[in-house]
């Protein structure tokens, strides 16, 4: 069996589906979690669903998402640089597993674009290398 041809193609289901999917890895991961229970609580069905329009808004172009992205993850307590090292390593592997490589790599690369935003945010310059390559390059400069 060619699991190629379980791939999926880029539409609103299947971008339901890879979020949800990798939220559930967020949530069990244990250095993800914590942060993202502090900062959602009890609104995980809200937040999966303005996650679903963002990135149908970000993937698909779809209208619908209004928000400030950058304001509240600023707002945010803990965030270190393996977080964004952990957060685009579970990305990469719920993409690949969804979809072909193409669309992987293209979702992987507009969640890096929103990564490095969001570590400059942070940490008041871009991340060395590729934040989900190599977590000693996220911490360095």
């Amino acid at each position: 069996m060619n699991h190629e041809d379980d791939k999926q193609t880029l539409d609103s289901d299947s971008v339901t589906a890879l979020v949800h999917n990798f939220y559930t890895d967020v949530r069990a991961d244990p250095v993800l979690a914590p942060v993202f229970d502090e900062a959602i609580g009890a609104h995980w069905p809200e937040h999966l669903e303005r996650m679903v329009q963002f990135w149908s808004a970000v993937a698909l172009g779809e209208h619908g998402f209004k928000g400030d992205v950058f304001g509240k993850h600023m707002a945010l307590d803990g965030v270190t640089p393996e977080h964004f090292t952990l957060w685009l390593g579970l990305w990469k592997k719920h993409t690949e597993a969804l979809f072909h490589p193409e669309i992987a790599r293209a979702l992987q690369y507009m969640a890096h674009n929103i990564a490095r935003n969001l570590f400059r945010g942070f940490f008041g310059h871009f991340p060395q290398g590729n934040l989900a390559a190599d977590p000693a390059a996220a911490s360095a400069g």
